[in-house]
């Protein structure tokens, strides 16, 4: 599945509230309080929000960037030659075959630390496919425990994080899939919160984190599994919501952009 089908959908999912939530402008990107690592969410195929990343990433001038787009093999091509051409850096990383949205749109975030150390926190397909039936501690090892992988979901939680995933892939998928998805989700923010951690500890941080947004959010995604294996460093986590936003969306910091010009995400899925 193209990472761009469920787009839509996804979005209409954030609307959970947590307390202390403040909506910010674009303006406010550059001077965002200070943290040891700050997640940039985004909704992928968003030009207005990968802008707003960029523009966060040159004010904050992290030591390490982290990409959700990214495996670590793909980040260790990154070298400094190529960060000054988006061109011949999207073909070193085969961006086109990816299934991410254009390049173009991502290559300024790169280009806005060009010290920056890059980490990949992208897991092989297998391995998520393995997480839909195995679990997401099976598949992510020894570690699963210290991210809370091995403990049950509460049963409200997993009700609600079900119904996201109905709704994120248009009401598509068998019924007896949903649960495997939620297992692959909570692998994939496992593995944002490993990278993260690795490169804090590796840079001395600050860190950005390029991820979406249902990554970003404080309550379940990798702020959550940060937080159990980094207790004493601070972390803040920016969400951006397309045209308007219900209640106060589960970030720290959130803005609203305009929407993108896109096709029905759900006409792949559902034969529309």
């Amino acid at each position: 599945m193209r990472h761009v089908a469920r787009i839509a959908a996804l979005a209409a999912a954030l609307t959970a509230t947590t307390a202390g939530a403040e909506q910010i402008g674009p303006a406010d990107l550059s001077s965002l309080p200070a943290a040891d690592v700050v997640v940039l969410g985004e909704t992928h195929d968003n030009p207005e929000q990968h802008a707003n990343q960029a523009a966060a990433v040159r004010a904050l001038a992290p030591k390490a960037l982290v990409f959700e787009m990214l495996t670590q093999g793909q980040a260790a091509k990154v070298t400094p030659g190529l960060r000054l051409d988006g061109v011949a850096l999207g073909q070193a990383l085969g961006w086109a075959e990816s299934g991410w949205p254009d390049f173009a749109m991502y290559f300024p975030i790169f280009s806005a630390a060009p010290e920056a150390q890059i980490y990949g926190a992208a897991l092989p397909r297998d391995e998520v496919r393995r997480s839909v039936t195995e679990g997401a501690a099976a598949v992510f090892g020894d570690a699963a425990g210290l991210y809370g992988l091995d403990t049950p979901l509460p049963a409200a939680e997993l009700d609600q994080r079900i119904d996201d995933q109905r709704e994120a892939h248009c009401n598509a998928l068998p019924e007896h899939l949903l649960p495997g998805m939620v297992e692959a989700q909570r692998l994939r923010d496992a593995a944002l919160a490993r990278a993260a951690r690795q490169a804090l500890d590796e840079t001395g941080g600050p860190v950005a984190v390029i991820a979406g947004n249902g990554h970003a959010r404080t309550d379940w995604g990798l702020p959550a599994a940060f937080a159990r294996v980094a207790q004493d460093a601070r972390l803040i986590s920016v969400g951006q919501i397309e045209g308007a936003a219900t209640g106060a969306p589960p970030y720290d910091y959130w803005l609203v952009t305009g929407v993108a010009e896109r096709d029905d995400p759900c006409a792949a899925l559902t034969g529309g």
